[in-house]
């Protein structure tokens, strides 16, 4: 049997070319956590957590390396399986601390991801083909139109224009951090600029409290918007997007700072949730990511996780009925660290990911590129 070898976590931090912000935060740079995994017959697979606080969670990887290290390296549910039982109530007492679930759950997701890549390449198989799946083309769409100090108020529409230009046939606008009537403005102006034929998504980033949320989907439904994503802010439940969605002529997006599939399968059930984003790079990795995508199938929902597009296109394959889309940047410069640490990849071509046939996820690693971006 092959077993785990070692487990490595390997922060990365990458400067932005100019600070922007959302509704909700600023930011200068980007950072990950490459999670490394070696098996006893030399394999290797490589995860990925896009969350943070990045030390608190590379030091949850390396203490859960402990428990893993000697467990079965073609078992990803049962290391997760092991991994997520430390953190509730044991007999005789125990369980990890509460205060720290996020963090635990991002390091878990990240082992989880690198063992699902050694996985397929034990196997020889792309995960998209372990899991079922076809070679096909999965939808992307676009990101953008993040705040930075001193642009116009329409900056973002020239800046989606460009992205149209590039191929991508859907575009997502970071929206919110604004009066009413401005954001109003940014998503007309948006659309003008991109025109009737694409996809225009709008990210909120938790802005509104339920009156206001309804005032904005109901101004800017004439505008033909795919989904309102992260609508309500952070304390609002799933009954509180329930009573939104019965009221917003726009359907709703959400799930990518979610934590587990429990929460996920309320947002679904009793928020009426259209489009489902958890994220397996920020928590709980694809083990869950999967589960989640279940619950989105059963219930007719849309699976459209955020982030990672080369990683999460295996996903979506796996789900051709519900599949709907996987996120990528618009801009190198929105991401550097993505644009730059691999040295080969899925592709991405006018609005759709293309998948190799590599084992794993399919990705080789610029390990030029990463140990010079190293936190």
């Amino acid at each position: 049997m092959s077993t785990v070898e070692s487990v490595t976590a390997h922060p990365l931090r990458a400067p932005l070319r100019r600070k922007h912000h959302t509704a909700h935060e600023a930011r200068e740079d980007v950072t990950l956590v490459l999670v490394e995994i070696r098996s006893s017959d030399g394999l290797v697979g490589y995860g990925q957590v896009s969350s943070t606080p990045m030390n608190e969670i590379c030091k949850w990887i390396e203490r859960f390396a402990e428990t893993v290290i000697g467990m079965d390296a073609r078992s990803p549910i049962g290391v997760w399986e092991k991994l997520f039982s430390l953190t509730a109530p044991r007999v005789g007492g125990g369980g990890l601390p509460r205060g720290a679930r996020p963090q635990i759950m991002s390091a878990i997701g990240g082992i989880d991801m690198a063992m699902w890549d050694l996985h397929g390449k034990a196997a020889g198989m792309p995960l998209f083909r372990l899991l079922g799946a076809e070679n096909k083309p999965i939808f992307t769409y676009a990101t953008g139109g993040y705040y930075v100090e001193g642009e116009k108020l329409t900056a973002c529409a020239d800046e989606m224009a460009s992205f149209v230009d590039a191929g991508f046939k859907a575009v997502k606008l970071k929206t919110g951090a604004g009066r009413m009537d401005d954001e109003v403005e940014r998503v007309r102006a948006t659309r003008a600029a991109i025109g009737d034929d694409i996809g225009l998504m709008l990210d909120m980033n938790g802005a509104y409290d339920l009156t206001d949320c309804i005032a904005f989907a109901k101004a800017v439904a004439p505008f033909n918007i795919t989904w309102l994503e992260e609508p309500l802010h952070w304390y609002l439940q799933p009954v509180d997007f329930g009573r939104l969605a019965a009221a917003s002529p726009i359907p709703l997006a959400h799930g990518e700072r979610e934590i587990t599939r429990f929460t996920c399968r309320d947002f679904i059930t009793l928020g009426g949730v259209r489009y489902m984003q958890f994220d397996a790079t920020r928590y709980g990795g694809l083990t869950e990511a999967l589960r989640v995508a279940h619950i989105a199938d059963h219930h007719d929902v849309l699976i459209t996780p955020h982030h990672a597009p080369e990683l999460h296109c295996h996903l979506v394959a796996a789900f051709p009925r519900g599949g709907y889309a996987v996120e990528s940047h618009g801009s190198p410069y929105r991401d550097p660290l993505w644009h730059g640490m691999y040295s080969d990849r899925a592709q991405i071509k006018d609005s759709y990911v293309y998948m190799n046939e590599k084992p794993g996820f399919g990705y080789e690693l610029d390990w030029d590129f990463i140990n010079k971006n190293r936190a």
